[in-house]
């Protein structure tokens, strides 16, 4: 049996989705812990002004996004980095009574506006889960994966806790290769969401979270890394798929016959 909890977390090389961002947080821990103290000071504000950022089309994205990773009645489901349960709100209408959903989040500030009583919330990082082996069907995260201390071990770990042949369901925003429409989201997710998130906003910090929410996209490692530690995780069929050349979904699954931890398979992942 994996260990559950901190005590999971190996010593070694890690695999950051972005260096420190300057203005910011420094090393080390600091990173966590700025994280953790941003998200709990925005909380009350966050689904509101994630609403208005997408013209309130993001929870129909979301669970399109869901259906199509295969996500049905009695799947169980744990959602990582669930924070406010915007993505585990989407899981819980297609699951319906019959399934499990369990969300995990360092936040409880978070965690705290989440009204979802299908859901048990559990605080904790994604690099080290405190869920049992081999226990759910799909492992999902809704733009979160920049916020994550070592990508390689967050893989490691969703592997572990999926059942043998259950898929993983990353989402998230990345920066678009032409330059002109890189310049528009900069524009629109750096100036106008922080002034709407001001004007909108109760918390002092609110425009600061969509600031930083930005930067980390801005600075996170390509999509081909995230591909590859996927597959260094121990998953097959990796690959991705891109909506309006912003919209990420990072689809793996754990191989029918593997052990937690198995080493990777052979093979190119493919990006879209």
């Amino acid at each position: 049996m994996h260990p559950v909890g901190s005590s999971a977390i190996p010593v070694g090389p890690v695999t950051r989705p972005h260096e420190p961002i300057a203005g910011y947080y420094g090393e080390g821990t600091d990173r966590q812990r700025y994280v953790n103290d941003l998200f709990d000071s925005t909380a009350l504000d966050y689904d509101r002004i994630e609403r208005l950022m997408s013209f309130g089309s993001g929870s129909w994205y979301r669970r399109d996004a869901l259906r199509r990773a295969g996500i049905g009645r009695g799947s169980a489901v744990l959602d990582v980095g669930c924070g406010t349960g915007l993505l585990a709100r989407e899981a819980a209408k297609l699951i319906g009574p019959t399934g499990r959903l369990v969300g995990v989040d360092p936040s409880p500030g978070m965690m705290a506006q989440a009204n979802l009583p299908q859901c048990r919330l559990v605080e904790g990082i994604a690099e080290s889960l405190p869920v049992e082996d081999a226990s759910f069907d799909f492992v999902t995260m809704g733009y979160a994966l920049r916020h994550v201390g070592d990508l390689q071990q967050a893989f490691r770990e969703f592997h572990r806790v999926l059942r043998p042949g259950g898929t993983v369901l990353v989402l998230e925003i990345t920066r678009p290769r032409n330059r002109a429409a890189a310049a528009a989201l900069k524009a629109y997710m750096r100036g106008m969401v922080p002034l709407l998130a001001r004007v909108a906003g109760r918390g002092t910090q609110t425009p600061q979270v969509w600031r930083y929410f930005w930067d980390t996209i801005e600075a996170c490692v390509p999509p081909q890394r995230v591909l590859d530690t996927l597959l260094e995780a121990g998953f097959t069929r990796v690959r991705r798929g891109i909506t309006l050349g912003i919209f990420t979904e990072y689809l793996a699954v754990r191989p029918p016959d593997a052990s937690p931890g198995a080493a990777a398979a052979t093979g190119a992942p493919a990006a879209a």
